[in-house]
């Protein structure tokens, strides 16, 4: 089931009882939802997820909720601590999960999951595939999250991916250039290993800039689409092979060189 509920209280009613009367939908599903990121309200001019079931509205407040049983059942695999710092934290994001929540809820977001874990505000840096896996960054306040996401936007950042890709590829420091969405779009492609009973290729990507799908696009184009990509290959039930390995950056907050994960 699957509805959208947008109400304005014309008395003085909870949150809960004000969904429940406008929806049908049982209490307890609506504070299901309500927990999972599900309800949005407006607060001093900004919008923004309405959790706590019971709190009092006033006439006039407004209220949306976006409910899909499909969404709200489904349970995340955990993200993995990598390592915790003062302003910013790495994780460890699995196959499946979304880098943030949509209006239908944020359970299966790695940033709701990190905030829950560390009991603090998290803030999106950069972004991840929710098909692919690998290292990201967490926030935790908005002079990091700003200097963060300023650093990731150029090109000062060292990323690399390993993909496993279908058929026999023979590269080395292969550059890939074509333009996605009409932008100048740079990954570099090396060979790792190749299994000639798979008919497949395991390859280290190192990306120049941040395109969405990029690794992806450029992988496809020029034929060699990752294993189990569903949009630019062939489904497969292991899931996308493409996992992000590496960060290394000039940190602008600690003033010196970080580096996470494997170097290939």
């Amino acid at each position: 089931m699957r509805k959208q509920i947008d109400i304005t209280v014309e008395s003085a009613q909870t949150a809960v009882d004000a969904l429940a009367h406008a929806s049908g939908l049982p209490k307890q599903r609506i504070k299901d939802a309500m927990a999972k990121g599900a309800c949005w309200w407006t607060q001093k001019g900004k919008k923004v997820r309405l959790r706590k079931a019971k709190r009092e509205l006033k006439p006039g407040a407004r209220i949306e909720l976006f409910y899909d049983d499909q969404v709200l059942s489904k349970i995340p695999e955990p993200p993995k601590l990598v390592q915790a710092l003062r302003s910013y934290s790495v994780w460890f994001k699995p196959h499946g999960l979304l880098s943030q929540g949509s209006q239908w809820g944020d359970h299966c977001s790695l940033l709701r999951l990190a905030e829950i874990e560390l009991n603090k505000p998290c803030f999106l840096v950069h972004r991840l595939d929710g098909d692919a896996a690998g290292l990201m960054l967490v926030a935790h306040d908005g002079k990091a999250a700003g200097a963060l996401s300023q650093l990731f936007s150029g090109r000062t950042v060292t990323k690399i991916y390993q993909a496993t890709v279908s058929g026999r590829l023979d590269a080395d420091n292969l550059v890939i250039d074509a333009k996605l969405d009409g932008k100048e779009s740079i990954s570099r492609v090396t060979t790792l290993s190749v299994d000639d009973e798979a008919n497949t290729t395991v390859v280290k990507v190192t990306i120049e800039t941040g395109r969405k799908h990029q690794i992806r696009k450029h992988l496809a184009g020029i034929g060699h689409p990752i294993v189990g990509d569903r949009l630019y290959g062939k489904p497969d039930a292991s899931g996308l092979q493409l996992e992000a390995v590496h960060l290394a950056f000039d940190c602008p907050l600690m003033k010196r060189r970080q580096t996470f994960g494997q170097t290939l």
